[in-house]
């Protein structure tokens, strides 16, 4: 693997054997030490079964895929060296993931007290030091109920770099928030990515914001990557389908209705069914 590379993702195909349905068909994904990579797509289209793989969620199959993480071959890990890694990772989850019965304080401190020697007068500095740097150090001694949503977002992200990880991934980390804390959150992505020297994956479906901070986006529809590069790139990509997604149209390759029988066919049978009644 390339020492430049965080993630290194080769011909990963990927199906859920319950399901019985491929959900990814051999994609080819790098991700460079210090960028920020939007993995950007429809629902349904594999952002978050390739974030699961990457976590070590769901296992590699052994098909000719190959995953390696910050060095890791996720194919071959060992769950001693799985917990390891996991420790290098930072993860924001789509849904809030505080704990409502703990002050602010003790939400950031849980992963510094639970995976770190650090003594509590250590843990104190640090934790007052990650709530200054998104803005909420004063916010200490209260609960998440007392927050908005914009500034619980921005609690999960202190918490979640509080063991200043070498990669942060975030599941649809602008969902629900309003144009402000939209913004804030965007900008406390990118300035914490270069101020810590970290490596950002942004799954999400948010183009504007995403684009105004990403270096590298993925487009992916179908468990398949339709097009690749810079934003500026893409804005420019003559690809029917990232077109009709960068820009939001409603008519191109991405259908409205769930593909199936025509609309008329359906009538007719309902008619014939009711006169066979």
């Amino acid at each position: 693997m390339d020492k430049e590379l965080a993630v290194s993702v080769k011909n990963l195909r990927f199906a859920y054997a319950k399901r019985n349905n491929q959900v990814l068909h051999g994609l080819d994904l790098e991700v460079r030490k210090g960028q920020i990579v939007a993995l950007l797509g429809g629902s349904g289209s594999g952002k978050s079964t390739i974030l699961s793989l990457i976590t070590g969620q769901n296992d590699v199959q052994d098909n000719g895929s190959q995953v390696k993480v910050l060095g890791y071959d996720m194919l071959n890990i060992s769950r001693r060296r799985l917990y390891q890694m996991r420790r290098q990772i930072g993860m924001m989850f789509q849904v809030s993931s505080l704990f409502t019965g703990m002050s602010i304080f003790d939400n950031v401190a849980f992963p510094l007290r639970e995976h770190s020697k650090l003594n509590e007068e250590q843990i104190k500095d640090l934790v007052m030091l990650k709530l200054h740097a998104v803005g909420l150090r004063n916010s200490w001694r209260r609960f998440p109920s007392e927050l908005s949503g914009g500034q619980r977002r921005r609690i999960e992200l202190a918490r979640a770099v509080a063991l200043d990880p070498d990669l942060m991934l975030y599941d649809e980390p602008f969902t629900g928030l309003d144009p402000i804390s939209l913004t804030v959150s965007r900008d406390l992505i990118r300035d914490l990515n270069f101020g810590l020297g970290i490596t950002s994956i942004i799954i999400t479906h948010d183009v504007p914001e995403t684009f105004a901070i990403a270096d590298y986006v993925y487009v992916l529809w179908q468990g398949k990557i339709v097009s690749q590069g810079t934003p500026a790139e893409l804005m420019e990509s003559d690809q029917p389908l990232t077109r009709q997604f960068i820009k939001g149209e409603t008519d191109g390759p991405l259908p409205f209705h769930m593909p199936g029988s025509s609309y008329a066919d359906d009538l007719r049978l309902h008619e014939h069914a009711g006169t066979q009644a």
